[in-house]
Formats: C-alpha cells, sequence, structure tokens
C-alpha cells in the first residue's frame, strides 16, 4: 500500500511544520498525545528529505507520519 496523503495541524517553528498536534486521518481528527520517537531521512539521489514522527494518539494507538520537504505535505505510513 502507498503511502497516504493526510492533513496534520502542526506547531511552526523556526523551520516550519516543525511538530505535529493533531492528524485528520478518514476524516477523524486525532490529538497527538506524545511523540514516541522521530527521525530524519534523506535521499541523495533526489536530495529529499523526509521527517519521520511516530506519535501516540488521542484514539490510543499510535501512528507513523512522515512531513516530505520537497513537496511539503504531510503523510500517513502505511504498513505493509
Amino acid at each position: 500500500m502507498p503511502d497516504e496523503r493526510i492533513q496534520v495541524i502542526a506547531y511552526s517553528g523556526y523551520r516550519g511544520e516543525e511538530t505535529p498536534r493533531a492528524i485528520i486521518h478518514h476524516d477523524e481528527k486525532i490529538e497527538v498525545i506524545d511523540i514516541l520517537s522521530r527521525w530524519i531521512e534523506e535521499a541523495f539521489d533526489n536530495r529529499g528529505r523526509k521527517r519521520f514522527f511516530v506519535c501516540k494518539g488521542s484514539d490510543r494507538a499510535n501512528h507513523e507520519i512522515f512531513y516530505d520537504e520537497k513537496t511539503t505535505e504531510w503523510f500517513y505510513r502505511s504498513k505493509g
């Protein structure tokens, strides 16, 4: 399954879209309770950079999302 484009309400720090505060997934708003982990992946072939977050949601589930700095869009990481 491909990664799914989503809307994210985020704190915009000095580099913009810095920390997710809420995820809108399948028309449901899920508040981010905690950031469990975060990391950056860089692609050298296309100079892409993605900032990943594993978030604990208000629905008690963990959600893996990422911000693509090249396209300036948020995505939900599909499993499988």
